[in-house]
């Protein structure tokens, strides 16, 4: 038995230091690159010297060697040279002695590679090779970010698009959508600042064939993790956030509950002087947030959540989570807030459907008919102090047809759709009066 020795070897280390380097480099565990090695010289033995070729290879990553061989029979007449070796040609290696059936061991060399395999064959194995590590490779940033799902990642803005921005973080690309923005805040980032965002969610393969990393700076997730990152009350569980309504870059609302009768859960958020907050307010562009202590009983629950407006009463249907909630007067404006933000975000923290009612009568806020009204006329009453649909039946024609865009038949039919939910009939009269309105 015999192997045939190679007479100029190049430095095998060297190769084994090159794929130790680009191991390193590209953070792909040893073993694994070892095994992606050995997979690609079999690759090219077999293109080589056929499929069924009986071979062994050695890659030791530690000692910084590669062998490879090629195990033949001896025969008196070959029919497959893929597996077999005449006695005549095995004897003209070396100076050991065959019998048929020996087994012929020959070590193929590193040495001028390109002549052993062929330019071809060499081009096929290193794109196989590049491409096996470029799969590593995205299956490692996968799994890195799939388990970040949830936190909060500090990147650098390198390009900002119309619809994104793009961000990296330890060299790898990352979305920021213009869904998951806070409203306005884009045209205060530059390239190369710095910017905090959750991973939201991380998609295993994107448009570029690399895992896709979304951000969010809106949801409500993100509001949450900087809340445990600057009170330590939450983070080490004294405080628990209930729950969040976020209306991002404008107003959050925050329940918060303390398991340490010791401990104001309010007090420990804002912080002496308001230290705590006001860093999460400037991290959110300015974004109102108002924290509210949790309370089990729904009544004092929703009381504390359409504050800073204070209610007359409060009717539960606890089957339907339905709350009426009468309003004095002159809480009817702080109440619903702008736009209804106010009594929507309360609705949305308690997980109650919340009417209002101005105290005297029945009453709903505009915000309720968002659909019909359109946002511009809804902001334009707004400015004009109708907040209510009460509100809105009352006010004098001359001043509701003054409204851009307002006209009289929109306005009868804007009426008819508002009264039907008072169960109320439009009179001939107001109707007649609208018609016959003159400017």
């Amino acid at each position: 038995m015999a192997r045939r020795k190679a007479k100029h070897q190049i430095d095998k280390k060297m190769i084994i230091e090159a794929f130790a380097e680009m191991a390193k480099e590209k953070n792909i565990d040893r073993d694994l690159l070892q095994g992606i090695v050995e997979e690609t010289l079999s690759l090219l033995v077999r293109k080589k010297y056929g499929q069924e070729a009986n071979f062994e290879i050695i890659v030791n990553m530690e000692k910084g060697d590669v062998e490879i061989y090629l195990m033949r029979t001896v025969v008196e007449e070959v029919e497959d040279p893929t597996l077999q070796i005449s006695l005549k040609d095995a004897l003209l290696y070396g100076t050991e002695k065959y019998e048929i059936d020996d087994d012929f061991i020959e070590e193929i060399t590193l040495d001028n590679i390109s002549d052993n395999f062929g330019r071809r064959l060499i081009t096929l194995a290193a794109q196989s090779l590049n491409q096996k590590i470029r799969e590593v490779e995205k299956d490692n940033v996968y799994n890195e970010y799939i388990q970040k799902v949830g936190e909060i990642i500090v990147g650098e803005i390198y390009q900002i698009r119309r619809n994104e921005i793009l961000v990296l973080h330890n060299k790898i690309e990352m979305k920021l959508p213009r869904e998951e923005q806070i409203p306005n805040e884009p045209y205060k980032f530059k390239k190369n600042q710095t910017l905090k965002a959750i991973v939201k969610e991380v998609k295993r393969s994107g448009a570029s064939g690399q895992p896709e990393v979304i951000l969010s700076r809106a949801s409500d997730d993100f509001l949450m993790r900087l809340f445990e990152i600057e009170i330590p009350e939450i983070y080490d569980g004294i405080i628990q956030i209930k729950g969040i309504a976020r209306d991002p870059g404008e107003r959050s609302k925050v329940a918060v509950i303390s398991f340490d009768d010791r401990v104001d859960p309010v007090g420990a958020c804002v912080g002496m002087k308001g230290i705590r907050i006001h860093s999460i307010v400037r991290e959110l562009n300015n974004e109102n947030i108002d924290l509210i202590q949790h309370s089990e009983d729904i009544k004092t629950f929703i009381t504390r959540a359409l504050s800073p407006a204070k209610v007359k009463e409060i009717i539960i249907s606890p089957e339907i989570r339905s709350a009426t909630v009468i309003v004095p007067d002159d809480q009817v404006s702080l109440a619903i807030g702008k736009n209804g933000q106010n009594v929507r975000l309360a609705s949305k923290l308690t997980n109650y459907s919340i009417t209002l009612i101005k105290e005297g009568g029945e009453d709903i806020e505009l915000s309720e008919f968002r659909e019909e009204l359109g946002l511009p006329l809804l902001n334009a009453l707004t400015e004009l102090k109708i907040e209510t649909a009460r509100e809105f039946l009352e006010a004098e024609i001359g001043t509701l047809l003054s409204i851009e865009n307002m006209t009289k038949d929109s306005l009868i039919e804007l009426r008819s759709i508002i009264l039907t939910e008072f169960e109320e009939e439009e009179s001939e009269e107001i109707v007649e009066m609208i018609q016959n309105y003159e400017k």
